[in-house]
């Protein structure tokens, strides 16, 4: 494959993570300005989250389907249209609330068919050999636009308003489109059936691997322990931690770990990627135990950035592995089931944690959501497909 092919992925990955980054801060502080209400924030952010979760399984099939560039392309023009139309509405000065709620719907839609596109569009565009260095290179890139988003739509916020971080976002959709359309991706064979015999398939390719579906299991109780965190690590920080620039302080320190976690993962190859990567995760135990403790922050902010470093090394092993090992015909399914039961666990985590702080104190919930964190990460190591499976490298990358 040309060069070529994944320059062009790769910008086109940089723009949308840039705008996906930085439209939550611009979107929260819109719709507090237009209504002052906490639970219109949540409204929106619910009309974006539920159709992503319901279309995630259908985004998959379609990939597969119909080839995953031109899912990706449709996807990206479906949703910079939904990112204008919040950025005039936004930029007209009276913005209203289901306007807001009906565009982030139709880009949480969208989404569902753009996300399982990308393994596939890797793997038809890089060689076998380069793909864990280029599945780096996305996440290095991923946790800087992490990084540097919030601070854009701030900015953006502060100076012209928040419609045009929409207006960035929805450019920056265009953007990925038409590089995307340019790509030459190399052809995967599809085999046509009902939506529900490609439904059932996908997951089928998802339970005949032990080291799949447990990995996901584990995957998913990572992300929900992170909602907890997220959710209730604020005001920990705020309140007994030194205050607000405490957790300023964490999250950009996470950021930092996912990227040099990332670029690390482009120069290691473990012979056990993906229980490697497992036992990584674990870390996350550890900055939820010293909220839960409210121990000194400088340790807080370390343990963080350890945590966000073991996410950055697992994503480009995991997706690598993943890439090697599930059936080009099949891979925008597999992978629409794993992002469906991360996502999926992540509200259950922002629900449950202020609920149960509110009862037995966030200790509690921070507490039993390091246990299981880490206990679903190390037992990964008890599965036999975890333990035997191990990514083929050529004799150039054998090093």
């Amino acid at each position: 494959m040309r060069p070529l092919d994944f320059r062009l992925l790769f910008t086109a990955r940089v723009l949308v993570m840039i705008g996906e980054a930085a439209v939550p801060t611009a979107l929260a502080l819109a719709v507090l300005r237009a209504t002052g209400s906490s639970g219109a924030l949540a409204l929106v952010l619910a009309c974006a989250m539920v159709p992503r979760l319901m279309l995630l399984p259908v985004g998959g099939v379609l990939a597969d389907r119909f080839a995953a560039r031109r899912v990706a392309v449709a996807a990206d023009l479906v949703a910079a249209a939904a990112q204008a139309f919040a950025a005039v509405e936004l930029l007209g000065g009276q913005p209203r609330l289901w306007h807001l709620a009906v565009a982030q719907a139709v880009g949480g839609a969208a989404s569902a068919f753009a996300m399982p596109t990308v393994s596939p569009l890797v793997a038809g565009t890089v060689p076998a050999e380069r793909r864990q260095r280029a599945n780096s290179l996305l996440g290095a890139a991923r946790g800087t636009a992490q990084l540097a988003g919030p601070a854009l739509a701030g900015t953006l916020v502060l100076t012209v308003g928040p419609g045009w971080t929409f207006a960035l976002d929805a450019a920056a959709f265009a953007g990925s489109a038409a590089l995307l359309a340019l790509l030459r991706v190399r052809p995967v064979p599809a085999t046509r059936r009902s939506l529900r015999a490609d439904l059932v398939a996908g997951w089928r390719e998802v339970r005949s691997r032990d080291w799949y579906w447990s990995s996901l299991v584990a995957h998913s109780v990572w992300n929900g322990a992170a909602a907890v965190l997220l959710t209730l690590g604020p005001k920990i920080a705020v309140d007994r931690l030194g205050g607000e620039k405490v957790w300023i302080l964490t999250v950009q320190a996470g950021a930092v770990g996912l990227v040099l976690g990332s670029l690390v993962a482009a120069k290691v190859r473990p012979r056990r990627p993906v229980l490697v990567s497992n036992l990584g995760l674990a870390t996350l135990a550890l900055p939820m135990l010293l909220l839960a403790l409210a121990l000194p922050a400088p340790l807080v902010i370390a343990s963080y950035a350890v945590a966000m470093t073991g996410l950055g090394v697992l994503n480009p092993l995991w997706e690598t592995a993943v890439q090697e090992a599930i059936p080009g015909p099949v891979l925008a399914r597999v992978t629409s089931y794993d992002w469906l039961l991360s996502l999926a666990a992540a509200p259950l985590g922002y629900s449950l944690a202020p609920w149960s702080a509110a009862r037995w104190g966030p200790a509690v919930p921070l507490t039993v959501a390091a246990v299981l964190v880490a206990a679903a990460c190390l037992a990964t190591a008890a599965v036999p497909g975890v333990r035997a499976l191990s990514v083929r490298r050529p004799p150039a990358e054998a090093r």
